[in-house]
């Protein structure tokens, strides 16, 4: 609990503190929530009610610990809850979408490749290769969320457990399985890039 339980903060310290300690965390907060739900505006909105939640709940959070652990999981379990809750509904075309792309003269580029101009999207590709971004988001996402935490983000695997709310067995033996599957969605790749395994 935090230091500050028996004196309650006043907005301008709670805003302060705020602003310093959880808006530093902002962009990895974002790539994290890219990569779950590999849509922009779906990761907007998860980034948002994360800051919203963390905002309300401020007043539990330790001052001087992992902000960037307690967010992550903040995020962690909005996505899961929101998840399990389009599980449940009937599936949706979004008819606006579907209509554009197919209005669109510039569906493909010279060399016959879909386009895009999600900047978003480029720009991680650009990070981490078209490749690479592309094994990765065909990952289950257990198995997507422990390569994000632990090799783009550098969590250890004590703060993975807690963000995940697994044992720390489990974590080992998921990004193992993770970092096979993804070895085995390169090794094509590795090989005409010079890579001999």
């Amino acid at each position: 609990m935090s230091e500050q339980t028996g004196k309650q903060l006043s907005k301008e310290e709670k805003d302060a503190r705020f602003e310093a300690e959880l808006l530093p965390v902002l962009d990895p907060l974002y790539n994290f929530a890219y990569r779950l739900t590999l849509d922009e505006d779906d990761a907007n909105d998860l980034v948002q009610e994360t800051y919203l939640k963390a905002y309300r709940f401020f007043d539990y959070f330790e001052q001087g610990t992992n902000a960037k652990a307690w967010l992550f999981r903040i995020l962690k379990n909005s996505f899961i809850n929101e998840f399990r809750k389009k599980s449940k509904q009937p599936a949706k075309v979004d008819y606006s979408e579907v209509e554009g792309y197919y209005n669109t003269e510039d569906v493909e580029g010279d060399n016959g490749v879909a386009t895009t101009t999600d900047m978003r999207t480029e720009s991680v590709q650009d990070l981490i290769g078209d490749e690479v971004a592309s094994a990765l988001n065909t990952l289950p996402v257990d198995f997507r969320t422990v390569i994000i935490l632990c090799d783009l983000e550098g969590f250890t695997y004590e703060e993975m457990a807690k963000i995940l709310d697994i044992p720390i067995g489990t974590v080992r033996s998921r990004l193992h399985r993770a970092r096979n599957s993804l070895k085995e969605k390169l090794e094509k790749y590795a090989k005409t890039m010079g890579y001999n395994s």
